[in-house]
């Protein structure tokens, strides 16, 4: 029997282990191999060529080469794209199911626990001030205090009746739902927008239901914590920003391609809103000329590693995307498919044959 074919798109495992894994189960990789080199930048043809006669492809995020209808054309016998990433929007889940090929994720707890975790520390920094203070006081030596720095106070007080500041959640999933449940104990009031959560979980996490432009209204801290789709796209623009409080701050976690670049550029530099931080944008690596890297402390930029961290990140992504890749090349179906749809069309092209 011939090897299953495997072609590791964007690798993101320095130990090996998932090579090994998937050799050690009888597949053929080609990745990181002589003619096997993943193409950099935005090379269709290039992946196409590379993906011919595979019967599974895997990865991290490759949104310089997206992984098009073409590309999945090119192997008549491909039955899964897995991504070690939860996001999949580097890849044409339309087309997948068209063709009849599972799309997979990795929706661990260690990838976006991590996010929910990173999107509260960003809001700390920004909305206390942690780095201006920082900063005052290493570049001014023989000065202390600069009232210019004072934070905001995030909970209720009964003391004399602050009545904290008001989270906008958007997007109230995995992501948004933790962080929730993390904030809840600072007595502020929580505001989420999502049209897919029941009001069950609503009640459960104490958060009151809104609409989008409500949400925008009343936040005194906005959060984005949404897949990116049609939908989703440019979903905060110039229109959503104009709705924000002058005081009010952005965090985005998500895609970059969910806030509209330039739109939130310009309401930055015109004063419309406070701040941003802002682990992702719509086009990764940030340029080097972006104008988000000159507006100072109205700014808090990551390079979209915000659920990097020790024992974490994509590391259990990378082997739960082995793993559905496996089972998928076994004939059977994995339990993390993303486009369950194409699950009955899929069996019966693949089911119960096993190519290792």
């Amino acid at each position: 029997m011939a090897k299953a074919k495997v072609f590791v798109f964007a690798p993101a495992d320095p130990t090996g282990e998932s090579d090994r894994i998937l050799e050690s189960a009888g597949c053929e990789l080609k990745q990181g191999k002589a003619n096997w080199d993943t193409p950099q930048g935005d090379s269709e043809m290039e992946m196409a060529r590379l993906s011919e006669g595979t019967d599974a492809l895997v990865g991290t995020s490759i949104r310089s080469t997206p992984i098009t209808q073409k590309i999945m054309q090119s192997s008549k016998n491909l039955r899964i794209v897995a991504k070690y990433t939860i996001g999949v929007d580097d890849v044409d889940v339309d087309a997948a199911t068209e063709l009849g090929i599972l799309v997979t994720h990795s929706p661990t707890e260690s990838n976006w626990g991590g996010v929910a975790e990173g999107a509260i520390t960003n809001m700390l920094a920004l909305a206390k001030k942690l780095r201006e203070r920082d900063r005052y006081l290493k570049e001014n030596p023989t000065k202390w205090r600069n009232l210019d720095y004072q934070g905001l106070y995030f909970g209720s007080r009964a003391s004399d009746g602050y009545p904290g500041i008001t989270l906008g959640i958007i997007g109230l999933g995995r992501i948004g739902g933790r962080i929730a449940k993390l904030m809840r104990p600072w007595e502020m009031k929580i505001i989420a927008c999502d049209p897919y959560v029941p009001d069950s979980k609503f009640a459960e996490l104490g958060v009151e239901r809104v609409d989008l432009p409500t949400l925008l209204k009343r936040a005194d801290i906005v959060t984005l914590h949404v897949v990116l789709t049609k939908e989703t796209r440019h979903m905060i623009s110039a229109r959503e920003l104009a709705l924000m409080k002058p005081t009010a701050l952005l965090i985005n976690t998500s895609r970059g391609a969910c806030v509209d670049e330039k739109s939130l550029i310009d309401a930055l530099a015109q004063d419309k809103i406070a701040g941003a931080a802002l682990d992702v944008f719509e086009n990764e690596p940030l340029a080097p000329d972006s104008p988000l890297r000159k507006m100072g402390d109205k700014v808090l930029i990551s390079p979209h590693m915000v659920s990097s961290n020790v024992g974490s990140g994509l590391k259990p992504g990378v082997a739960w995307a082995t793993r559905s890749v496996i089972t998928a090349l076994k004939g059977e179906v994995p339990d993390n498919v993303y486009n369950k749809e194409v699950i009955p069309q899929w069996q019966s092209r693949f089911g119960g044959k096993s190519l290792l």
